[in-house]
């Protein structure tokens, strides 16, 4: 990859451009394009040092009459989507979806090879990625700001680059893509790209399943056609029908953790909303295959299944159609509240697969494989992912959700007060109903509304077909009695959906906890009776860095899983590991492939789970070849994970780690939980306040509406500090325990080493270096300047800045650089370009914040939208935001 960008992405970012230019031109005039062209060439000088013109771009911006406000911050926002759409086009084009270090980009045929010179036969490569199991779970994204019909204009547009590219020897297409193209850029510009109320949880659901309708129905048969070329290739034989090495999951419509929008019903809903568009969906793909396949050879057993027909294929299409149809407008009835007699409805995915494989098995049998291996094989492909219900449903709940169902029942049952029991009363209590056949809950008791929302959540889990569920996630979980309560909530609601139960393991304690937890369950007969011999555990990102700061919570989250790992190896339990990751650095983001293979070994065995968030599945799933690319990269990260797993740490790594956290915990909560500055300066300096009003996601900004920074969630949290360009939840501590460990003899030496031969670390130092060139201290300071007055913020907000200035001289140190990313030119220059466009919007930002607040909250509905668009805008140039 040479320094400057691909020709082709800077030609797209041009077009695009010049594009906007015209669009504004004819909106707004010339003279306001030639504004912009000034503000764009004051941030760009101001980018390459010139001090001068970053005080002219301020004093500019600040004199801008507040008519212009909103079209300035509208004209930066949409330059910085359009770069978004020519860059994701570029890497679909070049299979690019991370970003990596030269040489490092995974490639499933590559690895293949590895696998096979490390004695490993062909067909148990075939073996493995047959009965691999990665779950991407498709989770609503509080920040995701662009609105689903612009999403979908843009996506316009990325098909109007790939036509006129495609139309070299055309020249009528091109300009008709030209014309398109305009015509879409304008559209863009002329709609209102901030929601006024907020998405309903269904809302969030509905743009998952386009997401699946319009990229992934696609991504998942062309995926698979590359894995069987290769399977073919190096083992000779394809990947069976029915391997699904990657399927979907979803936490749409059914994560209620601090989201009282997500009740009963809306998962009910939401349920139905999956099986009508899966129902859809198929129709089209059956409606095809009855069109093609109108050969009349066919197997006895095919003879006998249709009957003495011309074509046995159309007749039993035909009965599918049938069936399927009714299966569309029952669910269609249900969404509607009208009752509906489903006669023969499909309810699961074997219903569908068995005569479809019928087929296939005929076709192949009488020689007509070319014809089996085509649209009828993609459809086959499809139902193994996709099932009738598109995604599997998590449920995710808090845990004192339960525990306050069970205090108000021991209550009124006169046993006393679940809250006020320790955990072995609480667990021998649970242990004893789980036993007892006799119902625990009276028929028809009187209890509170959030207690009956509780309940009725059972009961659509109780009602439900096991197919469409995935797992019981607990949030916030510290104890066994926390797993008990669900399982026993489960066994009270009846029905046969005995769902995975995962605890979700999130703050530093809880995460230290996890392993004893665990192990207490296994030993227990009634709840292995519930769980058989598989476990399922989620990891937090976002809360534990949150709460210990990222150096601490990455150790504790690896130590957490190599103890889970052991201690369900010594039941005879097959552990699944569920990552929360998020978008950004602070939540665990970054590429997955690093991500994967830095985790501790034994801990990757074939099966995964993985969140996918908001904005991050538009930018790896919203295109069909980005999303194949993207599923190629899990593949091969899993494969490589669970046949050559990375080796165990040396002990005086693990030590020297042990140290570095503590030191790095201690320099975090020294300012974020002892520092009575800190919570005043986070509010003053950065949009948190704004934040919450912004009709994001459909979850509140936090936990409790009455609490501190500890309340916040973790997304607003980070969003907020990335916004003014600290970035301080991903690196604060950091420098000091790296600066610490710097000053000792040896110490550069054995950072060096952990960092060449430990890949877990080596992770952790890169994530460090794209934050800190992201990160940019002049933008930070002038927030400071314009909007804290007080002298003690002032010098904490100063400490931060110089503690940040220390860590990248520090990482610079470590890594033998003289510059961040010379070794990663694609994102920096990526950032590179971007900075000139993300500079005024922040110097508007903070502009807006201040009249925001002397105007106590009351400026004008179009100044408060003009605060709205530059944080969208900010967004979308630093790409990974929550």
């Amino acid at each position: 990859m040479s320094h400057d960008l691909h020709e082709s992405l800077r030609d797209n970012v041009r077009i695009l451009g010049d594009n906007l230019g015209q669009t504004i031109a004819a909106d707004l005039g010339d003279d306001f394009v030639e504004r912009i062209e000034l503000i764009r060439a004051l941030a760009k000088r101001g980018q390459q040092g010139d001090l001068a013109a970053r005080h002219e771009l301020i004093d500019y911006l600040r004199d801008l009459p507040d008519s212009d406000l909103l079209p300035v911050t509208r004209a930066f926002n949409q330059f910085l989507n359009l770069s978004n759409i020519a860059e994701q086009h570029y890497r679909g084009r070049f299979k690019r979806v991370e970003d990596y270090r030269p040489g490092s980009q995974p490639d499933l045929g590559e690895l293949i090879t590895r696998i096979r010179a490390r004695g490993f036969s062909p067909q148990k490569i075939v073996e493995e990625l047959s009965a691999m199991r990665v779950d991407l779970v498709l989770t609503a994204h509080p920040t995701e700001v662009i609105r689903r019909t612009l999403i979908q204009k843009y996506d316009a547009i990325e098909g109007c680059l790939t036509q006129m590219e495609g139309a070299c020897d055309r020249p009528e297409q091109a300009t008709l893509a030209r014309a398109r193209l305009s015509e879409l850029i304008s559209q863009a510009w002329h709609t209102d790209e901030i929601r006024h109320e907020r998405p309903t949880p269904v809302d969030e659901a509905k743009w998952g399943f386009a997401t699946i309708e319009n990229s992934l129905w696609q991504a998942v048969p062309d995926f698979h056609r590359q894995l069987d070329e290769m399977t073919l290739e190096a083992a000779g034989e394809r990947l069976p029908l029915d391997a699904a090495p990657i399927c979907f999951a979803s936490w749409m419509g059914g994560d209620r953790d601090g989201n009282p929008n997500v009740t009963a019903r809306v998962t009910r809903t939401v349920l139905l909303l999956g099986r009508w568009m899966a129902a859809d969906l198929y129709l089209r793909d059956l409606e095809q295959l009855k069109s093609e396949l109108s050969m009349w050879k066919c197997s006895a057993a095919l003879r006998a299944e249709a009957g003495d027909v011309a074509e046995p294929y159309r007749e039993i299409l035909r009965r599918l159609i049938l069936r399927m149809e009714s299966t569309r407008d029952w669910a269609k009835a249900g969404l509607d509240g009208k009752r509906h007699e489903g006669v023969d409805i499909i309810e699961t995915r074997e219903q569908l697969y068995t005569p479809l494989l019928a087929c296939y098995r005929s076709l192949c049998d009488v020689g007509l494989d070319t014809i089996a291996n085509g649209a009828l094989l993609d459809t086959l492909r499809r139902v193994t992912c996709f099932g009738v219900t598109l995604t599997k449903l998590d449920i995710r709940q808090e845990s004192t959700r339960h525990s306050q169902v069970f205090d108000e029942l021991t209550q009124s049952l006169g046993l006393g007060s679940y809250f006020d029991w320790n955990e072995q009363q609480r667990r021998d209590f649970l242990v004893r109903e789980l036993s007892n056949r006799r119902p625990l809950i009276p028929h028809h008791w009187e209890c509170s509304t959030d207690t009956r929302e509780v309940l009725d959540t059972f009961k659509v889990i109780a009602r439900e077909h096991r197919e469409a569920l995935g797992t019981y996630v607990i949030s916030m979980a510290g104890q066994a009695s926390d797993v008990l309560a669900v399982a026993l909530l489960m066994k009270e609601a009846g029905g046969d959906a005995r769902l995975p139960i995962a605890p979700l393991f999130e703050t530093l304690d809880d995460l230290d906890r996890s392993g004893p937890v665990v192990d207490d369950l296994l030993g227990m007969p009634i709840y292995r009776e519930h769980a058989g011999n598989r476990q399922e555990v989620m990891i937090g990102y976002s809360d534990s860095a949150k709460d210990a700061g990222q150096l601490a919570a990455a150790w504790a989250q690896y130590r957490a899983q190599e103890t889970l790992v052991e201690i369900t190896r010594n039941h005879g339990v097959e552990l699944t590991l569920f990552h929360g990751r998020g978008g950004t650095v602070g939540r665990g983001g970054g590429p997955a492939h690093a991500a994967i293979l830095s985790q501790p070994p034994g801990s990757v065995t074939g099966s995964l789970r993985v969140t996918e968030q908001g904005e991050m599945i538009r930018f790896k799933f919203g295109l069909p070849d980005i999303a194949s690319r993207s599923m190629e990269i899990y593949v091969c990260a899993v494969l490589e994970a669970s046949l050559l797993p990375p080796p165990a740490p040396k002990q005086e790594w693990r030590d020297e780690m042990t140290r570095l956290a503590e030191v790095a915990h201690k320099a975090y909560v020294g300012v974020v939980r002892e520092d009575p500055n800190f919570v005043p300066y986070f509010r003053a300096v950065t949009p948190e306040t704004a934040l919450a009003r912004l009709p994001l996601g459909s979850r509140p900004a936090k936990r409790r509406q009455d609490g501190g920074v500890e309340t916040l969630r973790a997304i607003p949290w980070i969003f907020a500090w990335t916004q003014i360009r600290l970035m301080l939840p991903a690196w604060l501590g950091s420098g000091e325990a790296f600066s610490k460990r710097l000053d000792q003899d040896g110490g550069l030496e054995v950072l060096r080493e952990m960092m060449n031969d430990w890949p877990f670390f080596s992770t952790y130092v890169d994530m460090l270096e794209m934050l800190l060139a992201k990160a940019d201290l002049s933008t930070a300071a002038y927030y400071e300047q314009r909007l804290v007055d007080e002298p003690a913020l002032k010098a904490l907000g100063k400490s931060l800045r110089d503690r940040l200035e220390r860590l990248e001289a520090v990482v610079l140190e470590i890594r033998d650089q003289q510059a961040l990313l010379e070794n990663m030119p694609l994102i920096r220059q990526a950032i590179d370009v971007r900075n000139p466009y993300i500079d005024p919007l922040h110097g508007l930002q903070a502009e807006l914040l201040q009249r925001n607040r002397d105007a106590d909250g009351a400026i004008s509905a179009e100044l408060t939208r003009a605060l709205m668009v530059t944080m969208a805008g900010i967004s979308a140039g630093l790409r990974n935001t929550g």
